[in-house]
């Protein structure tokens, strides 16, 4: 069976975490992966994990965060972390022409650097706007992954197909850059309205059954990472993913 991690920003809006990281470790999830605003007691949320068999390899940080180095080290380590993940920017920092996204590129090109002469990994997390094409013709994922070579990429599947691109096409051309995937689904047309037309794994158009197999034959994704995001009900859907993860090889 593929590991199914999950991504706790999708679990935001529970009463109780703890409570939440009992209900993962009871359904079979073995891995979580971090956000922002969970790391303010990471020495707590550690102790958390690990009474529930949970471990969290990867962890997302803002740009912010990422550019304080020694606090995105310190939380790194307590919490066993071994990727750190910028996983977005917001509209001013994007631009119709190269120049934000160059300027981007070097930013995390230099972030790519230094967490890796510490021993960890240091990526991208893509959401759709990656795949607009510039005024020059490239996308902006495109300029991030050639103009910071060193980057790794936490490739979104979901959104790269929100973002009108093949993902297939994006493995085939940028698996080696691909080491996580996020593990998402679209609900069909005009449903799940309430939930940003997102639907839980296994429950909308796309086909995960085939889309797995093509990521661990196409990239190097070492994590699968679940995640939805605006769940109605938090536990229906990690319940509902990691049964539909438990059919793939």
């Amino acid at each position: 069976m593929t590991v199914l991690s999950f991504q706790l920003y999708s679990a935001r809006n529970v009463p109780s975490l703890p409570d939440f990281l009992a209900t993962l470790g009871s359904l079979g999830y073995t891995q979580v992966e971090g956000f922002g605003g969970l790391y303010g007691d990471a020495a707590g949320l550690a102790a958390n994990l690990k009474k529930n068999g949970l471990s969290m390899p990867t962890g997302h940080f803002g740009p912010a965060q990422a550019a304080d180095v020694s606090t995105t080290l310190k939380t790194a380590e307590t919490l066993g972390i071994k990727k750190i993940i910028v996983p977005h920017i917001g509209p001013e920092d994007r631009s119709a022409d190269e120049s934000k996204w160059l300027k981007l590129a070097e930013t995390l090109a230099g972030h790519a650097e230094t967490y890796k002469k510490e021993g960890y990994g240091f990526g991208w997390h893509n959401h759709d706007f990656e795949f607009v094409p510039t005024s020059s013709g490239r996308t902006p994922m495109e300029i991030l992954l050639e103009e910071a070579p060193g980057i790794e990429w936490e490739a979104d599947v979901a959104w790269i197909v929100r973002g009108k691109a093949d993902p297939v096409a994006w493995f085939d051309k940028y698996g080696s850059r691909i080491t996580a995937v996020h593990v998402k689904d679209i609900a069909p047309a005009g449903e799940k309205t309430d939930e940003d037309g997102w639907a839980d794994v296994g429950d909308g158009v796309l086909n995960w059954d085939e889309l797995i197999t093509k990521v661990q034959s196409k990239t190097k994704a070492e994590y699968f990472v679940a995640e939805h995001d605006k769940p109605s009900d938090a536990v229906r859907f990690a319940t509902r993913s990691i049964a539909a993860a438990k059919k793939w090889k």
